[in-house]
C-alpha cells in the first residue's frame, strides 16, 4: 500500500491523500474540454489508455488549442513508435513505413491492421481518430508535427539494425526518440504564442530537455531492457567494465555494474544546466507545469538510481507519494531549483571515494550549484511531529478507503436491485 511507504514522510502522505481524494485539481485544474468534438474526446481516451496517469494530467493541464495539438502530436508519435517496436514487422517492410509515416497523416484511409503490439489500436484506428483530428489542426501546428514525425521516422530507421556504440551515438539516438519531441513541443508552445519565439527557436535547449528524460529512462530500465533483448547503454562506456552488457546482471560483477551506472548518471546530469535555463524562460503556467514535472521526476529517479545495486536486480521507482509531492511543488522556478538542490545534495553525499567517476560527478554538481540554486530545501508544510502527522493521516486514509468501499458496495447493491 502506497500510504504505508509514506508513514515516515508526512508531507508525502498528506499530498498522496489529497491526490487520491481529487485534491490534485486544486494544483493542476482539469482542462475545460467543452470545445472538444466527440473524436477529440476519443483522442484523449487513447492518451489515457497508452501512457501513465501522470502524463494524462500533464497533457490535460495544458490550456486551449495547444493542449489539443500536443495530444495529437503525442498520438502520432505513439503510432510511429508502435511501428518501430513491433518485432513481427520485417525490416524490409518497416523501413519504408518509418520513412513515409509522416505522409500517412494526409491519407484519409491509411491504417495498419497487422501489428501485434499492445498499442496497435492507434494504428488500427489511425484514419478515424488520429489523422482525422490532425487535419483539423491549424496549419502552424500541422507543420511542426509533420516535420518532427518525418525526422523521427528516419532516425528510428537508422537505428533499427544499429547498436549504440559511443556516447556521441547515445546522444544521437536519444535525439531521435526524445530530443525531437522536446523540439517539437517547444515549437508548438511558441506557435500558440503562449511562449516567446525563442523557446521554439533554441533547439539545443529543447533537445537537452528530451535527452535528459530519455537517458534517465534508459539508465533505470537496464534490467527490463535486458530481459526483452534490448540494449541502449553505450558500448564505449560499459565495455570498459565487462565484455558483454548482460554481464552486469551477474552478482560477481555488481561492483563494476554500479561504477558504470554512476558514470552514465554523471553523463545525464550534464543536461541539468540546460533544463534550468529552458524552464527559466517559460512564462505560461500550464506550459511550465507540463515541462517541469517530468524533469524533476527524472532528477528524483536518477538520485534513487545513483550507486544503487537494485538497478541490476529489480525495478527502481520513486514512491507515488514522492511523485505527487513533486507534481504539486514544481509549479514555479524557485521551487524547481529547490528540488534540484535537494537531489543534487543527496547524490553528492553518496559519491563513493573509490568510484572512477567521482571527480566528474562532483564537478558537474558544482556546476549545477552555481546556477543560483537555493541553499535550503523546500519549506515543510507542517510543524507538527512527523509521527503524530503520519498517525492522523493514516486514520484519514483508512477512513477514506472505508467510505469509498462502502459507497461502491452500496452502488452495486442498488444496481442489483434495479435489475
Amino acid at each position: 500500500m502506497e500510504f504505508v511507504k509514506c508513514l515516515g514522510r508526512p508531507e508525502e502522505f498528506y499530498n498522496l491523500l489529497r491526490f487520491q481524494m481529487g485534491g490534485i485539481r486544486k494544483v493542476i485544474p482539469k482542462m475545460d474540454q467543452d470545445w472538444l468534438s466527440v473524436w477529440v474526446d476519443i483522442c484523449y481516451l487513447f492518451v489515457n489508455g497508452s501512457t501513465r496517469y501522470f502524463k494524462q494530467i500533464e497533457i490535460q493541464s495544458l490550456a486551449g488549442c495547444v493542449g489539443h495539438a500536443v495530444c495529437i502530436f503525442y498520438l502520432v508519435l505513439r503510432a510511429l513508435d508502435t511501428v518501430e517496436d513491433d518485432m513481427t514487422i520485417s525490416v524490409e517492410k518497416k523501413v519504408p513505413m518509418l520513412h513515409n509515416f509522416h505522409s500517412y497523416l494526409y491519407e484519409p484511409d491509411w491504417r495498419f491492421m497487422e501489428s501485434k503490439q499492445k498499442d496497435r489500436q492507434v494504428l488500427e484506428d489511425f484514419p478515424t481518430v488520429i489523422s482525422l483530428e490532425f487535419r483539423k489542426l491549424a496549419e502552424k501546428y500541422q507543420t511542426v508535427i509533420v516535420d518532427i514525425c518525418r525526422k523521427m521516422g528516419f532516425g528510428m530507421a537508422e537505428f533499427l539494425d544499429k547498436h549504440v556504440t559511443s556516447e556521441r551515438e547515445w546522444d544521437k539516438y536519444c535525439h531521435y526518440v526524445a530530443g525531437l519531441v522536446g523540439i517539437g513541443l517547444s515549437r508548438l508552445f511558441s506557435a500558440s504564442e503562449l511562449e516567446d519565439s525563442v523557446v521554439g527557436e533554441d533547439t539545443e535547449l529543447a533537445n537537452s530537455m528530451g535527452l535528459f528524460l530519455q537517458k534517465t529512462n534508459i539508465i533505470r530500465d537496464y534490467l527490463e531492457d535486458q530481459q526483452e533483448g534490448r540494449e541502449f547503454w553505450p558500448q564505449e562506456v560499459w565495455s570498459r567494465y565487462v565484455k558483454k552488457l548482460s554481464d552486469f546482471a551477474k552478482p560477481e560483477n555488481i561492483d563494476f555494474a554500479v561504477q558504470c551506472l554512476n558514470e552514465l548518471i554523471t553523463n545525464a546530469l550534464h543536461h541539468i544546466p540546460d533544463v534550468i535555463t529552458y524552464l527559466s524562460r517559460l512564462r505560461n503556467q500550464s506550459v511550465f507545469n507540463f515541462c517541469a514535472v517530468p524533469q524533476v521526476m527524472a532528477i528524483a529517479t536518477l538520485a534513487a538510481c545513483y550507486n544503487n545495486q537494485q538497478v541490476f536486480k529489480g525495478v527502481v521507482k520513486i514512491r507515488k507519494g514522492q511523485a505527487v509531492t513533486l507534481m504539486m511543488d514544481a509549479t514555479n522556478m524557485p521551487a524547481v531549483k529547490a528540488i534540484i538542490y535537494q537531489y543534487m545534495e543527496e547524490i553528492y553525499h553518496r559519491i563513493p571515494k573509490s568510484d572512477p567517476s567521482s571527480n566528474k560527478t562532483r564537478q558537474i554538481i558544482s556546476t549545477i550549484r552555481q546556477q543560483n540554486l537555493p541553499t535550503c530545501q523546500l519549506i515543510s508544510r507542517s510543524h507538527y511531529s512527523p509521527i503524530y502527522l503520519s498517525f492522523v493521516m493514516l486514520l484519514a486514509a483508512l477512513s477514506w478507503q472505508y467510505l469509498s468501499t462502502l459507497s461502491q458496495v452500496t452502488e452495486d447493491y442498488v444496481q442489483t436491485g434495479e435489475h
